[in-house]
């Protein structure tokens, strides 16, 4: 299996917001309709509050200044993640999910005008979905719309169980029905599931990370648009991470991002489908970041949550956060480009 390493060409390289003196982390991303605009949010501190968002109008290799958002914001927290889902009366509706700081209720706010204003954030109408995570994935069935996370077990003692949630909202993703548990396997801990459909869109597959030592991360799929999930099976060691965002590239394969933790990286995978449904090695691994150690601090796992999109000229755009020099006091928020063309000149692939 070529592997490729990216991280040594700071040519590829973006800091979104420095970590000199501060720790930004957790980004998520959106890319708008144009196929260059990409909007980005993130947490200060680890798990944080929310508030920080900047807008690249050129594919991520700049960046504009922090969007000003409600004061209210900073009472929530914990890995924004960011969805565009229109209405046929706001086609440039951008909504960011949160978590209420204090309750861990899912929470929301809209944007009307593709991110550059933003409402202030409130707990998502319906009953209350206590989580882990807010949503990490969103999609739409019809009239409704699905979505993911993880939440703690309640039939489990453990602090730090994780299983698989999932909701239905019928007012475009402002409020929720009742959370019911998805996906389960005991003791697997699956939390982060990433949901991607299959090429003719009649099957979807969830991507999850274990967060129980010694499980691989698991994939299951589904044949009624997310209303209910096959048993999860392992996926192979080269897709082995945490927190994945999948996408699809221009030729039709798909190319996957993700911690991966026994290299203290920012990794990604190119494969197929079919290497999915079989679980295959896929075709490339790489990496687009390490995360960088001192002599008296060596590097830790905390990199990896990412945005990933494909531009509209066939190039990647991986967002992550990292300790991205030895002399930060914090991690930053980092964009890295790469396009597959480049993959192929080089032998990888």
């Amino acid at each position: 299996m070529p592997h490729l390493d990216l991280s040594h060409d700071l040519s590829r390289q973006t800091v979104v917001a420095d970590g000199r003196d501060l720790y930004q982390g957790h980004p998520s991303s959106i890319l708008l309709p144009d196929g260059q605009t990409v909007v980005a949010a993130w947490t200060v501190q680890h798990g944080g509050p929310c508030g920080p968002l900047k807008i690249s109008r050129d594919g991520g290799k700049s960046w504009g200044e922090l969007i000003p958002v409600p004061h209210n914001w900073s009472r929530f927290r914990n890995c924004p993640t960011l969805f565009h889902l229109p209405t046929p009366p706001q086609p440039r509706r951008l909504v960011v999910y949160a978590l209420e700081i204090g309750t861990d209720h899912l929470a929301c706010a809209e944007s009307l005008d593709y991110g550059e204003s933003w409402s202030p954030m409130r707990v998502c109408g319906g009953t209350p979905i206590r989580c882990v995570m807010p949503w990490c994935s969103v999609w739409r069935d019809g009239a409704v719309l699905r979505a993911l996370s993880n939440a703690r077990d309640p039939d489990s003692a453990d602090p730090f169980s994780n299983l698989i949630i999932g909701a239905t909202s019928h007012d475009d993703g402002l409020s929720w029905g009742d959370a019911h548990t998805q996906i389960n396997i005991p003791g697997a801990k699956l939390c982060e599931p990433w949901v991607i459909p299959s090429p003719q869109g009649d099957e979807l597959a969830c991507i999850m990370r274990s967060n129980q030592p010694g499980r691989r991360s698991m994939i299951a799929f589904s044949q009624d648009a997310g209303a209910s999930w096959a048993v999860p099976i392992e996926l192979p060691e080269e897709l082995h991470g945490d927190r994945h965002v999948a996408r699809y590239l221009t030729d039709g394969r798909i190319i996957a991002a993700f911690r991966r933790v026994s290299t203290r990286s920012f990794d990604f995978w190119i494969g197929s489908w079919e290497d999915l449904k079989a679980q295959r090695p896929g075709e490339l691994t790489g990496t687009f970041l390490h995360q960088q150690g001192t002599a008296t601090k060596p590097a830790n796992a905390d990199i990896g949550y990412p945005g990933l999109e494909v531009l509209a000229d066939g190039s990647v755009l991986a967002i992550t956060y990292a300790h991205y020099r030895e002399s930060d006091a914090g991690n930053s928020v980092v964009a890295i480009r790469c396009h597959p063309q480049e993959l192929q000149k080089s032998g990888a692939i």
